[in-house]
């Protein structure tokens, strides 16, 4: 049998890039309320069995992520059970079948364009469903993506895995302004404690049609990256943990070439074999640091920032608010490059310790502006600087480190508890933004809620700094198999 002695970078790229497309549709599954909010909300308004009050709106909004907290919950399970392949072609048919139930809520059962009780659940069930998808690509895809890259270049393509949440969450920023075109977003405000649409009539198209297309728009996506990933192959890894050593050595092989194959797998072998360890064989600090990771990188505040954009670019009185959250989306594609071409030379430290230092900075700036009354544009400065510093750090840093901190044989699970607490914190943060944002105190009015929003995030930034520099340990250049080691030693 011929052996290949080199490694194929070509079709190492290839099968990472349809793994990427699950953190595209991560991205794009969340960020694509932003621009469909005030259209659903002007939609249930007019329920007549019903009020929809701002607390159903809120709920509405982030329900996606209880689904994200169930999906990420049973990751480990579905991963172990199941296989990091099948497992991602699940969430790809739940990001395809959330995308037309939520364009299509009353399918089967109910009237069309008649809002009421019934219809809202329908609606939040199908969105709940995309949640499920996003909470295993979340976990899975960075999983898989660590499992099949060589040790040199690990941490560069996980960090492709944000780039890829990040350009998601940019082409449904376009999608959502394109769809939206000449027609105007319906303005909502409550007089009298009663929501009311301020432009009933210049709002229609948004109300009725608008914000269907834009949850349908993710069904073209969706259905791409389930027929893709059809064609990858299972992570040698995790072919190697369940006995098809021939399969995991055909993989490794057309990755690494064969001798380095041949070198990986029996180092693999060599941790599988120590058997299936319970959780806590590498002592509690692996595990806290993991689930801390993922709290922070939420506790930090960016999604209320990103599912909440448009509101607030209104609410600094720019023109356009879509325009502005277009542009923060392009600034942070390019600093989420800065991570993926730093983080194998300066290491994942460095570059989580600073950006938490500038989120810091930025969310401060916010805080600072709201309670001197400066300019807008300094607080849309200070907004840049803080997405941007996250972009470059929290955003792809945590997801390599918690896709390669675990040992091989307790990944699985851990994984799976890490993100789980990422979901429950992003909806935490999410559900809290906008009470806490419109809170009113004394002649400051809602500009201390503002004021008092990003003077939280910014102590949050700072404590976060604090905490990676002395708990979580530098895994840049080492292997997979090097973490039971590390964490060995630290017990």
């Amino acid at each position: 049998m011929n052996h290949q002695e080199k490694g194929s970078k070509t079709y190492l790229f290839s099968i990472v890039l349809v793994a990427v497309l699950g953190g595209l549709l991560f991205g794009y599954d969340t960020a694509v309320i932003s621009g469909a909010e005030k259209g659903l909300q002007a939609f249930f308004m007019g329920a007549t069995d019903f009020v929809y009050t701002d607390f159903m709106h809120g709920f509405t909004s982030s329900s996606a992520l209880i689904g994200c907290i169930i999906g990420s919950a049973i990751s480990g399970i579905c991963a172990t059970r199941l296989g990091r392949k099948n497992s991602l072609i699940m969430a790809g048919v739940f990001f395809f079948l959330s995308a037309l139930g939520s364009y299509y809520p009353e399918f089967l059962f109910f009237e069309y364009g008649k809002a009421d009780y019934a219809l809202l659940i329908a609606f939040n069930f199908y969105r709940i469903l995309g949640g499920v998808g996003v909470g295993l690509a979340s976990a899975i895809c960075p999983m898989y993506i660590a499992e099949v890259a060589p040790s040199n270049i690990r941490g560069t393509l996980v960090s492709w895995n944000q780039f890829a949440i990040i350009f998601g969450q940019l082409v449904v920023y376009f999608v959502n302004f394109l769809i939206l075109g000449d027609n105007i977003n319906p303005v909502i405000k409550a007089i009298d404690g009663i929501n009311q649409i301020m432009n009933p009539g210049e709002s229609l198209w948004a109300t009725e049609t608008g914000w269907r297309l834009m949850f349908g728009s993710e069904a073209f996506p969706a259905g791409l990256f389930t027929l893709l990933v059809c064609f990858v192959p299972e992570t040698p890894r995790y072919l190697a943990m369940t006995g098809n050593d021939n399969k995991a050595l055909s993989v490794l092989e057309r990755i690494n070439g064969y001798s380095k194959a041949k070198e990986i797998l029996a180092e693999i072998k060599a941790t599988a074999e120590e058997k299936k360890e319970k959780l806590f064989t590498y002592g509690v600090l692996v595990i806290f640091v993991g689930i801390m990771l993922s709290v922070f990188q939420q506790a930090v505040g960016i999604n209320a920032v990103l599912y909440f954009a448009p509101r607030i670019f209104e609410s600094m009185g720019m023109g356009n608010p879509m325009v502005q959250t277009v542009m923060m989306g392009i600034v942070n594609i390019l600093f989420t490059l800065v991570a993926v071409f730093t983080v194998e030379k300066l290491g994942r430290k460095p570059l989580l310790i600073s950006g938490s230092l500038g989120m810091a900075v930025g969310a401060l700036g916010v805080a600072l502006c709201n309670l001197c009354d400066l300019p807008a544009i300094v607080s849309v400065i200070s907004i840049m600087v803080y997405s941007a510093s996250f972009m470059f750090s929290w955003g792809p840093i945590c997801w390599v480190l918690i896709a390669e901190i675990f040992p091989n044989t307790i990944r699985g699970a851990a994984v799976a508890i890490a993100v789980a607490f990422q979901w429950i914190f992003n909806f935490i943060v999410s559900s809290t933004f906008v009470p806490m944002y419109n809170m009113s105190l004394g002649d400051m009015g809602e500009k201390f809620g503002h004021m008092f929003a990003y003077a939280l995030y910014g102590i949050i930034c700072v404590i976060a700094a604090i905490f990676v520099w002395k708990l979580v340990p530098e895994t840049k250049g080492k292997t997979l198999e090097d973490m039971s080691k590390l964490w060995k030693k630290e017990k």
